[in-house]
């Protein structure tokens, strides 16, 4: 099996390199010298001018075996546990009709045109706007004629996020970057004839972001996906995996579109050994759990809820939505209304923080490239929050009680520090009389001392008969609070 995946990736990189790529291509190494090293060079998005402060929790030396046993005993890099915070970019072909009834994802638009009776929505919708036009006509309609890497990169440095996924390949199968496998149907073949995941993962490195990239298993209409899936797997499926590790070498694997087979159809457990033994990024990578139809909440790197409040304290995890109620792709039908506001993300934020797990926040851009202002609006606002409040989100850890209340009408949430010295108390609202109770927190030292970011000075706090201390909260008027929403108590000498 290992040697015909060798010869495999051989011919494909073969291809590759016969196929025009975007004028970014470094030097080339041998088909002999690729196969035996298991890594090609010969298009290495991820230069040394790039390549950002990995701090990494670095995987022991022993060697995975292709088995989940083994697989799941690989440690977690800790760069991306003290990320805590990352942008999901859903944006392909899809995003020139960029529609469906709201409620559906907007991404499934070729599914439900496709799989239509005589009462879809996106049927009727689809007939009614372009009549016959076939879902393969739109991909010239993806243009991205206004489309800047290096502003969405900044955006989401504005944002306070630490690291990107978006979509290489959806379940459409169209990939925003030049691979052999999807001829003629990938970003720079087609459309907007450019290397678009490569120019958003460059950005993002030089924006000092880690890059990741989202890939889907299946690929809904791929004829040899239909026909035979194994031989997609092998011809497909699997040198797309290594193209995307070996030239791009991403820090977050996320795959989806798993549920039709279990992993082994897919060659997961084996892919994901090479990956954690010899690949480029064997150190940095994490992976999600959406590897097979067996695998969600049981392996992977991090669990993946989908627009949900589960949590998972035992393992760590990361929520995902679209700022839309539920879509990740743009979906013009949606209105504002019907997107969720900073309030309600920035909650999610913490929530998903002070029970160990990280959130993935989803935008999905116009095909022209741009990014609608609604959703740029949401990102500023995660952004203007954690300039005050970040001190209590990256790079944190649990703490032993992970929220309290209501109590007095207030809701508290915790982090704390690695080492749990300082603690981290976020109070979702604001009590009416200004004094917050904290039942579990305990004096540790008698310089014991509580203050509130962003603002200047201590706070008077006192035990209480019941347990745990009272906080009194500094007297604020429009104007002066250091944040619009959540204001965190930072509690230092407390246990």
């Amino acid at each position: 099996m290992l040697r015909s995946s060798l010869l495999l990736f051989a011919l494909n990189l073969l291809a590759v390199n016969a196929h025009k790529r975007a004028p970014h291509s470094a030097k080339h190494q041998s088909i002999h010298q690729a196969v035996n090293n298991y890594v090609d060079q010969s298009h290495n998005h991820k230069s040394d001018a790039q390549v950002i402060d990995q701090s990494t929790k670095q995987a022991p030396k022993q060697r995975y075996e292709p088995n989940w046993a083994s697989l799941d005993t690989r440690p977690l890099p800790e760069w991306y546990d003290d990320a805590k915070f990352g942008i999901f970019i859903h944006w392909g072909v899809y995003s020139v009709p960029s529609w469906a009834p709201v409620g559906q994802y907007a991404e499934w638009y070729w599914y439900h045109l496709t799989e239509k009776d005589d009462d879809s929505e996106t049927y009727n919708h689809h007939k009614a706007i372009y009549g016959d036009a076939k879902y393969q006509d739109f991909a010239n309609q993806f243009k991205a004629e206004l489309f800047n890497a290096s502003e969405w990169a900044d955006l989401f440095k504005r944002s306070g996020a630490k690291y990107t996924v978006p979509t290489s390949k959806h379940h459409e199968g169209f990939t925003l970057w030049p691979n052999a496998q999807s001829w003629n149907w990938n970003s720079v073949d087609v459309g907007p004839h450019r290397d678009l995941l490569g120019e958003i993962m460059n950005a993002t490195r030089s924006a000092g972001l880690h890059a990741g990239v989202y890939f889907s298993l299946l690929d809904w209409y791929n004829p040899t996906y239909l026909a035979n899936i194994t031989q997609y797997v092998d011809q497909v499926m699997y040198p797309q995996w290594m193209d995307l590790i070996n030239n791009y070498q991403p820090d977050v694997l996320w795959c989806d579109g798993n549920w039709p087979y279990p992993s082994k159809t897919w060659r997961s457990e084996e892919f994901l050994a090479w990956a954690f033994n010899d690949s480029p990024v064997k150190d940095t990578l994490v992976v999600d759990d959406r590897f097979g139809s067996e695998t969600p909440t049981a392996h992977g790197s991090f669990y993946t809820p989908e627009y949900s409040t589960s949590v998972y304290l035992n393992h760590k995890w990361e929520a995902n939505l679209g700022m839309d109620i539920h879509s990740y792709g743009f979906n013009r039908a949606t209105p504002a209304d019907k997107y969720y506001n900073a309030s309600y993300l920035l909650n999610y934020l913490v929530r998903s923080v002070s029970n160990g797990g990280n959130m993935l926040l989803d935008i999905g851009p116009s095909s022209d490239g741009t990014i609608p202002s609604i959703m740029q609006e949401r990102l500023l606002q995660m952004g203007d929050w954690l300039s005050v409040n970040g001190e209590a989100i990256y790079s944190t850890r649990k703490w032993r009680v992970q929220q309290e209340g209501p109590i007095d009408q207030t809701s508290v949430r915790y982090t704390a520090s690695k080492d749990q010295s300082i603690i981290y108390a976020l109070l979702i609202d604001w009590p009416h009389n200004g004094i917050v109770l904290l039942p579990s927190v305990k004096v540790n030292t008698q310089n014991a001392t509580a203050s509130m970011l962003g603002l200047t000075g201590n706070l008077s706090w006192k035990t209480v008969s019941s347990g745990g201390i009272s906080v009194q909260l500094p007297n604020l008027t429009p104007g002066t609070e250091p944040c619009l929403y959540i204001w965190t108590l930072k509690l230092v000498g407390f246990a």
